[in-house]
């Protein structure tokens, strides 16, 4: 644990009181200066701390923005987080900055947030919308021993923790469309991107991207019939780092039954969570397009549609809609 982060923990706990510099020195077992700098450090950051002489610095105000210090605050993971907590402003992607850092060494469980992203990606290449400071754009980087074929699959079990994440912390009712978006009356309110590197025989990386509207009040022209937020559906603004603290530790809890007990418990959840069984859909492939009901999701995640013909198609990757 920095100095700089015991030090903001020593002023929550009086939070709204003075705390003279003097005790923070001792309780810290550093020098003066060195509390001066790291109070100067979290000014930086968007921590509001005053100071007064006699009187020492007092915590006034906490940023609203995704700070590894505030995620850290209540989160209840053993190593989702624990380890790096990278924080950018800008970016130009969370997923590939993720990756630099994966390729780099970074450890499991290594989490990359931004509170705007310049090019935000979901599947295809599409743009993410990132305004700034709105929603959680952010990266964990896994390491799992299992198969590259299964790789993929890692996108219904982020999915799983982000439709849970929001049932935890809101009155949402959210449901997942095959494999990454997560809708709220038919909408969508946040998607995910899973991108990896491995060997003939071994995954080297996974990194999980995950985009949620959380705050946002307005979208761009084309995508505000198809898009919402949280804030759009309850109408009252949502702790940024309490969802993403809750996606971390829904996150954690499946990839820890990932390890225990295969893709089963998450694929089944996801079929609880997506309500698709029995849909009539379009799904739009490269060069082909079929229409028919959706019969169930086969083990391995690929959506089964038969035609009114009785044909069965068994479909890796594609665009639904629901007709």
């Amino acid at each position: 644990m920095t100095t700089k982060y015991r030090l903001l923990v020593g002023l929550k706990e009086n939070r709204g009181d003075w705390v003279s510099g003097e005790a923070l020195s001792k309780r810290l077992s550093v020098s003066r200066s060195a509390v001066w700098k790291n109070i100067e450090n979290l000014r930086t950051e968007g921590y509001d701390i005053e100071s007064a002489p006699k009187k020492g610095y007092r915590l006034w105000r906490v940023p609203d923005l995704l700070l590894p210090a505030e995620i850290l605050d209540g989160l209840q993971t053993r190593n989702f987080g624990r380890g790096k907590i990278a924080h950018f402003m800008d970016i130009d992607s969370t997923n590939d900055r993720a990756k630099e850092m994966a390729l780099g060494g970074a450890t499991e469980g290594t989490v990359v947030v931004a509170e705007n992203q310049a090019r935000g990606r979901g599947r295809k290449g599409r743009v993410w919308f990132s305004p700034p400071t709105d929603g959680i754009y952010c990266s964990v980087i896994l390491r799992p021993g299992i198969p590259p074929a299964d790789g993929p699959k890692l996108t219904f079990l982020s999915a799983v923790a982000a439709a849970e994440a929001l049932q935890r912390l809101t009155s949402l009712r959210p449901t997942i469309k095959w494999p990454n978006d997560i809708l709220i009356n038919g909408k969508k309110l946040a998607g995910i991107l899973t991108e990896m590197a491995s060997e003939p025989d071994a995954i080297t990386y996974v990194v999980v991207g995950m985009g949620m509207n959380v705050n946002t009040r307005g979208f761009p022209e084309e995508i505000g019939p198809r898009a919402t937020s949280v804030f759009r559906e309850t109408h009252e603004p949502v702790s940024r780092v309490g969802l993403l603290q809750a996606y971390l530790e829904q996150m954690e809890t499946w990839y820890g039954a990932l390890q225990n007990k295969g893709f089963g418990p998450i694929v089944q959840r996801w079929r609880n969570l997506a309500d698709i069984e029995g849909k009539h859909v379009r799904v739009e492939m490269m060069g082909k397009t079929i229409e028919g009901r959706v019969r169930d999701i086969d083990p391995d995640g690929l959506l089964m549609v038969e035609e009114k013909n009785g044909t069965s198609h068994r479909i890796i990757c594609g665009d639904v809609f629901f007709l």
